[in-house]
């Protein structure tokens, strides 16, 4: 299949955007059937605002110090560790939970 590239107005600022054959392409080998409807600001402004800063999408995860229950060393952990709960640094944690 061929495609061309495609102007589309963004849904949420008015303004115009193209969508190239490349994109099209890459849409097709995903398996998406619906165009964007948001422009590139658009979208990368709404995945910000949907899910915050600890994301997938290149912004920094925030990181909470702690000491491994099982080593001891100094370590940080993408998550606010909760009171009576071990927490291990990465090394001890693959040989506690060796099947995750």
């Amino acid at each position: 299949m061929s495609f061309q590239d495609k102007t589309i107005q963004c849904a949420d600022c008015g303004t115009d955007f193209s969508f190239t054959a490349e994109e099209q392409e890459f849409f097709q080998t995903k398996g998406y059937t619906n165009e964007p409807k948001r422009c590139p600001s658009c979208r990368q402004a709404r995945k910000t605002e949907r899910y915050g800063r600890g994301n997938s999408y290149g912004l920094p995860r925030e990181m909470f110090p702690v000491v491994c229950a099982e080593c001891g060393k100094d370590t940080e952990v993408p998550f606010e560790p909760t009171n009576g709960r071990p927490v291990y640094c990465s090394e001890c944690y693959n040989k506690v939970r060796p099947g995750r």
